[in-house]
């Protein structure tokens, strides 16, 4: 019999994905960890999302937007749904999803309390593999619970690994795997490892189903499964089109994914079989919930495994279109191909990669950023109106959250942070999330990038959405650097193919003229007093400062942000960049580039002074601070020592003399202010005195002003931890900053973990932590420094330590020290996991790593979500541009 696994690269399966030729994008981990406690099923009055649909209600209870599973896949509509579910024997629910606490159960807010880790991933999602860990013991929901809710917000989470959930071992170790034969032919492998000193019984339950479309009051054609066999179910689709799930020795059960009447309205006597029948008829006994027909939209093949200690069962099963073949006679032999295919595509990645541990870590990151694709599915107005088929929403919502977005019209494949703690896009996260992901696939992350953009996405008056919970916060503008560097990256690919290439020129166009829409949007509604100086409110720093920002201030007034104003000098730089790299081919977009750079002048003037001699520059301190305008006119500095003070850091460029040659009119426009408005000029660094090779410097930071910043971002007793950069100063831990209005004092306090308080949820924290988004444009930043200044320019780092690095010597520096965080130390120690002696030692978990959304400031400890590899993916990027990196050897001066 002839293989259905034909030898082709992970290179060529993408290069047929983006002609169009085949649709290896079609299936992937496109299913969300929860759906339960969203937004988009949130149909309360007062928008209480986590209490409206809790994960007691999960099981029996139909979504209306999206699914949810373990090691979850589908197509990219989310029409058809393939996962794990489990049950030990002693369970009280069937494990059928990743379990939680909500954000009042948890004590520093929502928090997963599972332990699963993605392993490894291809980027065309032709092979998959992740772990689950499942005791065998009764899961402690409640112990969980109550332990969580007793502890403070000084005190630390309680996790699953602080229980006995993995006494003396019984536990499994659960491996699940994806393979693609071809586009539509999809393999399931569950692999079931007993670490436990007992024989162990575990029932196996993969589990196929539609999502509902069907009970919302529109003209859907409901789909369908059917037993055609014992080991073949048989799923029509209207759209979809003819699906046969295949399954070796198992018995078939069915039911249909719709709401169980019975548990929810006391409809007792309702006739069907509902979501939750696999649970009622395992756990509770309850024979009668199966649909006998073998017939419905929900479907699980029930494997009972007993598996020896040491030993291992495994399942094995095959969702295909049009199989013609066996469907287990080339199984294995398919497998075998994709993990060899997924090495080989790694080992061309990581070819100049000798650290075998760091290999490991960038593929588990950049396998985390592929298994953290979602189907997102939100229509706003929607939403709003309710549907036909349904009780009519609380009139409260049609003026509550995101009322004002109602042309959001969402249903495509997204970038998530963390598919359990944030299973909803956020704009600058995504800017970010791009960068990794061009490692692997730069077609999609340019098309991340094109989302975010489009009509349906974008606010006509130009504002970028940025989550669910609040489309009108407003998130940095990062989404011009982002276009800029995956250009770049892409361009780079492609000439390594092609020499000549120019790059994709038709995203970075379509991309630019909608960041523009964007720009002014920023410049309309956030200069309050029309003087290039902005008051972004949020800005995604959660608690960094004094007040909460994204709310009125209880002095009246508001505040002129350092970071605001530097994001938006920053941007102007990212869209000139792009403006002129357009201008070489199209001479119209000269004069747009000109605009931006014009505008880079100005916020630079108002940083500087915006009126009576204040500026956002500290000249006592030698630092950037906010500044608070009372109503009053009277203008008050807010000298905290935050990541607010570094990010005019993040506002540099550089200009080639080969680049200037090729846009004329954009170089003497620039020669004309040099000329005729020197005070301008003077006010940044010294653009017009050429550096290395001729080069040309913008930025913020003059010399001076540049070097004063370093050398408090690089003092070991401030920002500069062994770790990376932290968010706050540690002069803060016994110096808090307090201001005092009307009687009451409010401060901020180096807080190198989690939270204090309950601000933004409680379970985010810019208060001392390293965060991997500013650390890693940090880095870049100093990149671009150096370009300029070449290696005649040195600073001590760390700041009075008596060695001096040339700027690209600290940015290889600070790549290290975040890259030690993953890394295993002299003690064989990685600092991500904590003092967890068995998250360190045991080598069944040793190897298997999380990806935080944050780390803490002096020990690198992972905090905050555990699973988001979003941001924190950039380590990938870290880890590759080291490698590249040339690594000189300290100097004293």
């Amino acid at each position: 019999m002839q293989s259905r696994a034909p030898s082709m690269t992970e290179q060529q399966r993408l290069e047929e994905a983006n002609s169009g030729r085949a649709a290896w994008r079609l299936w992937g981990p496109y299913l969300s960890e929860r759906q339960w406690g969203t937004v988009r099923e949130d149909y309360s009055p007062d928008g209480t999302a986590w209490d409206y649909f809790s994960h007691d209600q999960a099981r029996s209870r139909a979504y209306r937007w999206g699914e949810d599973g373990i090691a979850g896949f589908s197509d990219d509509h989310q029409r058809l749904c393939l996962a794990l579910a489990l049950w030990n024997g002693k369970d009280p629910i069937l494990k059928e999803r990743v379990f939680g606490l909500t954000n009042s159960e948890g004590n520093h807010g929502e928090d997963v309390k599972e332990l699963y880790y993605y392993l490894d991933a291809t980027p065309t999602h032709s092979y998959l593999k992740m772990l689950y860990k499942y005791p065998q013991s009764a899961y402690p929901y409640a112990w969980l619970v109550e332990e969580n809710r007793r502890r403070g917000k000084l005190d630390p989470e309680f996790e699953l690994i602080d229980t006995d959930a993995f006494h003396e071992d019984r536990y499994f170790d659960v491996f699940v795997e994806y393979g693609k034969a071809a586009p539509e032919d999809i393999l399931m492998r569950i692999s079931v490892c007993n670490r436990g000193p007992e024989a162990a019984l575990i029932h196996v339950l993969p589990q196929l189903w539609f999502r509902n479309t069907w009970s919302w009051g529109y003209s859907v054609a409901k789909p369908s499964l059917q037993a055609v066999s014992d080991d073949t179910i048989l799923a029509k689709h209207s759209e979809l089109g003819d699906y046969t799930l295949h399954v070796e020795d198992a018995p078939l059960l069915f039911c249909d994914n719709e709401t169980n009447p019975r548990r929810f309205f006391g409809m007792h006597d309702a006739p069907g079989y509902f979501k939750d029948a696999f649970h009622e008829a395992l756990i509770q006994g309850n024979s009668k919930a199966i649909n006998p027909a073998r017939t419905g939209t929900k479907c699980a093949a029930h494997f009972e495994l007993t598996v020896p200690p040491g030993g291992q069962g495994t399942v094995r099963l095959r969702l295909a279109s049009g199989l013609k073949t066996p469907p287990f006679a080339d199984f294995d032999e398919v497998f075998n191909a994709r993990r060899q295919e997924a090495d080989q595509f790694y080992a061309g990645l990581q070819k100049e990669l000798t650290d075998q541990d760091a290999r490991s870590v960038q593929r588990q990151a950049l396998a985390g950023m592929i298994w953290s694709k979602q189907f997102f599915h939100y229509e706003v107005r929607q939403w709003l109106q309710g549907d036909p088929g349904q009780p009519s929403p609380p009139a409260e919502r049609k003026h509550g959250r995101n009322h004002e977005w109602t042309h959001l019209n969402n249903a495509d494949v997204v970038s998530m942070p963390d598919k359990w703690e944030y299973p909803w896009y956020a704009a600058w996260d995504l800017a970010f999330h791009t960068i990794s992901l061009a490692l692997v696939d730069s077609e999609f992350a340019k098309q991340q990038l094109r989302l975010i953009t489009r009509a349906w996405y974008i606010h006509p008056n130009g504002q970028l959405p940025a989550y669910e919970w609040a489309f009108s916060d407003v998130n940095p503008p990062v989404h011009g650097w982002a276009a800029w560097r995956v250009f770049q990256i892409d361009r780079k690919q492609r000439r390594a193919r092609r020499p000549n290439d120019l790059g994709d020129l038709t995203f970075l166009e379509s991309v630019f003229h909608k960041l523009m829409l964007n720009f002014t949007w920023w410049v309309n509604r956030k200069d309050t007093a029309g003087r290039n100086i902005f008051q972004g409110g949020f800005l995604g720093l959660d608690n960094i400062g004094v007040f909460d920002r994204s709310a009125p201030l209880p002095t009246g007034g508001y505040i002129n942000q350092s970071d605001g104003t530097s994001w938006m000098a920053m941007y102007c730089l990212n869209l000139m960049r792009i403006g002129l790299e357009l201008a070489k081919q199209d001479r119209a977009y000269e004069d747009i580039a000109t605009k931006f750079f014009e505008h880079f002048l100005q916020i630079a003037e108002a940083m500087t002074t915006f009126g009576e001699g204040i500026g956002l520059w500290d000249e006592t301190d030698q630092f950037f601070y906010d500044v608070l305008n009372l109503p009053t006119g009277q203008t008050v500095p807010l000298k905290v020592r935050s990541m607010v003070g570094l990010i005019p850091l993040f506002a540099v460029e550089t200009l080639d003399p080969e680049l200037l040659v090729q846009v004329p009119e954009f170089k003497e426009r620039l020669e004309w202010y040099l000329k005729h408005r020197p005070d301008l000029a003077a006010l940044v660094s010294h653009w017009h005195v050429p550096g290395t090779c001729d080069r040309r410097l913008l930025s913020l930071l003059r010399g001076h002003r540049m070097k004063a910043v370093l050398r408090r971002m690089l003092d070991e007793s401030e920002f500069l931890s062994n770790y990376g950069v932290r968010a706050v100063s540690r002069y803060h831990l016994e110096h808090p900053y307090t201001y005092s209005w009307n009687g009451n004092s409010m401060s901020v306090q180096y807080q190198p973990g989690e939270s204090g308080t309950g601000l933004f949820g409680g379970n985010s924290n810019w208060r001392g932590p390293i965060w991997f988004p500013v650390n890693y444009l940090i880095i870049e930043s100093l990149q671009k420094f150096h370009h300029y200044y070449g290696d005649d320019f040195k600073i001590e780092c760390p700041t009075g330590s008596g060695k001096y690095l040339t700027i690209n010597q600290v940015a290889v520096e600070l790549s290290r020290r975040l890259q030690r965080i993953f890394a295993r130390n002299e003690k064989g120690h990685r600092p991500v996991v904590g003092q967890n002696e068995r998250l360190q030692s045991d080598p069944h978990f040793r190897d298997c790593i999380n990806f935080h959304e944050y780390f803490h400031g002096d020990s690198g400890r992972g905090v905050g979500a555990s699973h988001q590899t979003g941001w924190t993916g950039l380590i990938a990027k870290v880890i590759q541009t080291r490698v590249n990196s040339q690594e000189l050897l300290p100097t004293k001066r």
